[in-house]
């Protein structure tokens, strides 16, 4: 059955700054360059998921403002159905400044501004469908996602969590979660682990950790994913290429992953799907603009 994809998330506008290096605590640095692009985790994701193919719904919140106007535009000239997108006027439109290194690796600073004022009541207000697959990452607070997850899966959709940024959280979204997406930082902040673990203590730990999880998805960059479904450990391989800027991957490999099951692709596929999609975006500026269209992953050969 093909569903789609329904993003419980949030709507930034990044400023994205070229630095040298990333400044030291105390020091002013010149940045040698600046650009404007839409990002915020929902959006980004939801972005990912349309070109991946996915008919997508986000909901969140932007402000009466000129960057709530810009991220209106630029999602609306997306086809992603915008009518759960509400505009506050008492908000700014959240606001990412990103310094971004001469290696792609970047740094980010958060404003939450609308994100900040999402609750449980808007979410009450969403409809689900059986087939949906429903995504949340924590850049919106706990009671919109946990409504959201309810009526989800009340519907008969799916809901897909990505703990990103970490933060503390209601314990209960994790009963909510069918599948769950964290990098290795978060997944040790998640367990509680005093440092990341690598090798085989990482599969170890992944094979007993949060056991009420039924899929759960370690991404690791060019190294690709390790997943545990269905009582089993298994690696999916990634792919290594050039890297211009990391900003998004990994809203870009939510998104592409969500769009793939969506689509009624298998898990295996659908994870293969994804890091192709991630692989292409680090190639390119920018978070939402460099999500790749669906014609684009499939000719990747990387």
């Amino acid at each position: 059955m093909t569903g789609r994809v329904v993003v419980l998330g949030s709507v930034n506008r990044d400023l994205v700054l070229s630095v040298p290096h990333h400044p030291r605590p105390g020091e002013t640095l010149s940045a040698t360059g600046m650009a404007e692009f839409p990002g915020g985790k929902g959006a980004n994701q939801a972005v990912a998921a349309v070109r991946a193919g996915a008919s997508t719904v986000l909901a969140g919140a932007i402000g009466a403002d000129g960057f709530g106007e810009a991220m209106r535009t630029f999602l609306a000239g997306e086809g992603i159905d915008l009518s759960a997108l509400a505009r506050r006027s008492d908000h700014p439109t959240g606001l990412a400044v990103i310094a971004v290194d001469p290696h792609g690796q970047n740094c980010i600073l958060v404003v939450p501004g609308a994100n900040a004022a999402l609750g449980a009541e808007d979410a009450a207000a969403l409809e689900f469908r059986t087939g949906d697959l429903v995504i949340a990452p924590f850049e919106v607070p706990d009671s919109f996602i946990l409504e959201g997850f309810r009526k989800a899966r009340a519907a008969g959709a799916r809901t897909l969590l990505n703990p990103a940024p970490m933060r503390a959280h209601d314990p209960a979204l994790i009963g909510l979660t069918d599948l769950l997406v964290l990098n290795e930082t978060e997944f040790a902040q998640l367990t509680g682990a005093a440092d990341v673990p690598e090798g085989p203590a990482l599969e170890a730990a992944l094979a007993v950790a949060l056991p009420d999880i039924p899929v759960l998805v370690l991404t690791r960059g060019p190294e690709g994913v390790l997943v545990r479904a269905d009582g089993q450990l298994r690696a999916v391989p990634g792919h290594r290429v050039a890297v211009r800027d990391t900003t998004g991957a990994g809203d870009c490999f939510v998104g592409a992953l969500a769009a793939s099951l969506a689509l009624g692709q298998d898990l295996e596929a659908a994870l293969s799907r994804a890091n192709r999609a991630a692989a292409i975006s680090v190639t390119r500026d920018g978070a939402g603009a460099s999500m790749p269209k669906a014609s684009e992953i499939e000719a990747f050969g990387g």
